[in-house]
């Protein structure tokens, strides 16, 4: 059950790239706090870099709900944007979520989202102890990441008007790389719950094995699920036979890698 609503701006005042992306609001964390939860989930909406889907945010935060975690939906900058800018709300974005005192805090991301969400957990940092801003302070790396139907890479398989919207024209390869997280994945990143369906044509299922092959190597903890049917961009994908299953099955691995 949720227990409150409200909308947390991630900066009280001036936050990276506000210039750059002046009509766009500031970035921002939509709550949905459950009843004596300890965990917590970042939410980042899927849209190709160019919009948040709304069916990826609060109904999926109200399920996480139904299982006892509280949970965060991302209002991040999309383009046009710099592209440092989404991972960077996201970073921040797990911070505020830290700071407010539960014991764990994970990241969840749907196709674009998830290539933020990715992103956040093979980039992340342990916050600057001499910082004035007290969330800065603070390790952005999620302690589990949910990576659901992602655009996982830039350079193998990628969605391409991803990389357009985040990039330009995506000619700059050392930035391509940078945004590729099978090739960052490093044995810090957290542990992992991979899911995608087989039929998905428009991201294709090889960037969530790309994924899965990148944790094996590093040996970080990982669940890899590829489910037989379901178009892209599905969600919860209420009614479609073996996804359908995502969600408890993510809230099992959820449980078991914060004891929970």
């Amino acid at each position: 059950m949720s227990a409150g609503r409200r909308t947390l701006p991630l900066w009280e005042s001036d936050h990276p790239y506000a210039a750059e992306t002046a009509d766009q609001a500031a970035p921002s964390l939509d709550e949905y706090a459950a009843n004596n939860a300890d965990v917590a989930v970042v939410v980042v909406p899927g849209g190709g870099y160019t919009h948040k889907a709304p069916h990826e945010g609060g109904p999926i935060a109200e399920r996480l709900n139904e299982y006892g975690f509280s949970a965060y939906v991302l209002n991040y900058r999309v383009s046009p944007c710099p592209a440092l800018a989404p991972l960077t709300d996201a970073r921040r974005a797990i911070r505020a979520v830290r700071a407010l005192g539960y014991r764990h805090v994970g990241i969840l991301g749907f196709s674009a989202g998830g290539n933020v969400a990715c992103n956040a957990a093979v980039h992340s940092g342990p916050g600057d102890p001499a910082s004035p801003d007290p969330l800065e302070r603070l390790s952005s790396r999620p302690d589990f990441l949910i990576s659901c139907y992602a655009v996982v890479s830039f350079c193998q398989y990628p969605h391409v008007g991803s990389v357009l919207a985040l990039l330009g024209d995506g000619s700059d390869m050392a930035r391509r790389r940078y945004f590729s997280a099978e090739l960052n994945v490093g044995p810090d990143a957290p542990p992992a719950f991979i899911w995608h369906t087989a039929t998905d044509e428009s991201v294709p299922v090889e960037n969530s094995l790309l994924l899965a092959g990148a944790f094996a190597r590093q040996g970080v903890p990982f669940e890899l699920h590829i489910y037989p049917e379901g178009v892209h961009g599905i969600g919860l994908a209420d009614g479609t036979p073996g996804a359908k299953d995502w969600p408890q099955d993510c809230a099992r691995f959820i449980r078991k890698v914060c004891g929970a």
